[in-house]
Formats: structure tokens, sequence, C-alpha cells
């Protein structure tokens, strides 16, 4: 169980899955980097994705937004694939848009950033468990 809540760790993972459209914070162009294997691993498993670049304008044939701020109302849920020192400024985003589930991937959390969506009320992932394992990412 992670601190503040009483889901479990299966619990907080089914709940962020639950969503309809998951954004992913720290999308990359670059095929090797886990920004660009966390946003394939979606577009694998055939869920609605939108990657946040603030450079980029479309990463696997997929158009980017700018920040968090950009993304539609209906995503409900992001996986964090960012330092801890941007985590933390994604995390405050994340709670003025409304966004319920974060899922910080391993090397991406903070302490910091945890406190703060979880004082928030938020779902938050961030106990080491990884997207592409649970979802079964492959390389093409």
């Amino acid at each position: 169980m992670v601190r503040g809540s009483t889901m479990t760790i299966t619990e907080r993972i089914d709940t962020f899955l639950g969503a309809d459209t998951f954004g992913v914070v720290g999308a990359s162009s670059k095929p090797h980097k886990y920004g660009n294997k966390v946003l394939r691993c979606y577009q694998q498993n055939r869920h609605k994705v939108i990657p946040v670049n603030p450079v980029e304008k479309e990463i696997e044939g997929l158009t980017c937004v700018a920040s968090v701020s950009d993304l539609p109302k209906h995503v409900s849920s992001l996986s964090i694939i960012t330092p801890p020192q941007v985590t933390e400024q994604v995390v405050d985003l994340a709670i003025s848009r409304g966004v319920k589930n974060l899922w910080m991937q391993p090397g991406a959390e903070s302490e910091a950033a945890i406190a703060m969506a979880e004082a928030a009320g938020l779902n938050v992932i961030a106990d080491g468990s990884c997207l592409l394992v649970v979802l079964g990412y492959h390389e093409h």
C-alpha cells in the first residue's frame, strides 16, 4: 500500500487505466527514450493517448500539446516521464487542470511531487511500478 491511501497498488493501477484518454508528459520522438516507449505502449494496447511535449509538434503520428494545461478536459490520467524537479511543476499543472490520476514512472518521482498530489486527493502511482511492465510493452 502507498502512503495516504486505502487503495492497494493494484487498485490504484486499475483506476488509472480506467481512463478514456491518457496524457504522456515527457513524450519523446526518440525511440530509445522511455517517453517514446510509454507512448507506443499505450498505442500497442489501443488506448487513446496524447503526447505532451513543448517542442515537438507530432510524435508517433500523434499531435502533441505543449503543456498539461493544453490537454482536453476528458484526459484524467497522466503518465509522467520527466526529471523530478519538472515532475513537481507537472503535478501543480495537473492539479489545477483537474487531472485525477498520476503515474510517475521510475525516476520521475520526488517526495514533494508525491506529497503535493496526495494532498490534492489524486490517485498517485509512484512506487516503482512501470507502465511498460504492467501493459506488456514490446519493441516493434
